[in-house]
């Protein structure tokens, strides 16, 4: 894949998805791309450019995305932001339900990969939420990849990927599978996997209610045209005052002035 082929592929994905891929990127997308044209028997990069471009399934594209897209994460990363989210940040949410009557909590986890934080976020409502029987609770957790959202829904993790959850979590919401760990079946249920492209107009319109986003590490991927609409569309899905977790490397003052900076006593968070 020469340069000039690189920024033409660069270019069609960034149109599609909003991905932004720089050039000192060139050899990771170089490498994954000669893999899809091996595996669909093109004969070179022309050949392989000109069926995804054409090809009205969508399917290849999908292909090409989850090879570019897979992002290592685990359980409880990140732990101050999701420290002050169960100490900080939930209890507001509570009392701002109980004065406004509404008996449930939606909370995103946008760009969710295999699944870890999403389950994160389970465990945590789960155990700050124990002993309140007046609130309900549910999670949705998208990413563009379908890949990872099929070993999202498996539940099964590495010892690596679960080395953070307290003994006690792991013996509450994981059992023991052989070398690995799966999330327990009552977890499971409370998280609802799908695929979505941040960049969609139509999907993300319908993503609606939400008390708290969490989209870490995803922006980043993006440009700064991109990154501006999809912070619209984060102000668009979150209730009034609102909350948004990002990277820590990720800055929404930099992006929008549309969301207001909280300081709290374990992490900063962005609310609308």
């Amino acid at each position: 894949m020469t340069a000039e082929e690189f920024i033409k592929l660069r270019d069609f994905i960034y149109r599609k998805t909003g991905i932004y891929f720089e050039e000192q990127k060139m050899y990771y997308v170089k490498n994954r791309v000669e893999s899809r044209i091996e595996a669909t028997g093109s004969e070179n990069f022309r050949n392989y450019f000109a069926w995804l471009r054409f090809d009205v399934t969508g399917q290849e594209l999908q292909q090409l995305l989850n090879t570019l897209t897979v992002n290592e994460t685990y359980f409880f990363r990140e732990y101050y932001q999701l420290k002050c989210f169960a100490e900080e940040v939930l209890p507001e949410i509570l009392e701002r339900k109980r004065k406004e009557n509404m008996q449930k909590i939606r909370i995103w986890s946008a760009g969710c990969s295999t699944g870890e934080e999403p389950y994160t976020l389970a465990i945590i409502m789960e155990e700050m939420l124990e002993n309140i029987n007046d609130i309900e609770w549910e999670i949705y957790a998208t990413d563009i990849n379908t890949d990872v959202l099929k070993k999202a829904e498996m539940g099964l993790y590495s010892q690596r990927s679960v080395r953070l959850v307290p003994e006690e979590y792991k013996k509450r919401y994981l059992y023991k599978k052989g070398e690995f760990y799966e999330v327990v079946p009552e977890l499971k249920k409370k998280v609802i996997f799908f695929q979505l492209n941040l960049m969609d107009a139509v999907e993300m319109r319908k993503m609606r209610n939400f008390d708290v986003i969490f989209c870490r590490n995803v922006l980043i991927y993006f440009d700064d045209a991109s990154r501006r609409q999809v912070a619209i569309y984060f102000y668009e899905a979150l209730v009034e005052e609102g909350y948004i977790f990002l990277g820590h490397s990720e800055s929404m003052s930099r992006i929008t002035p549309i969301f207001k900076l909280r300081k709290y006593k374990n992490a900063f968070v962005y609310q609308k």
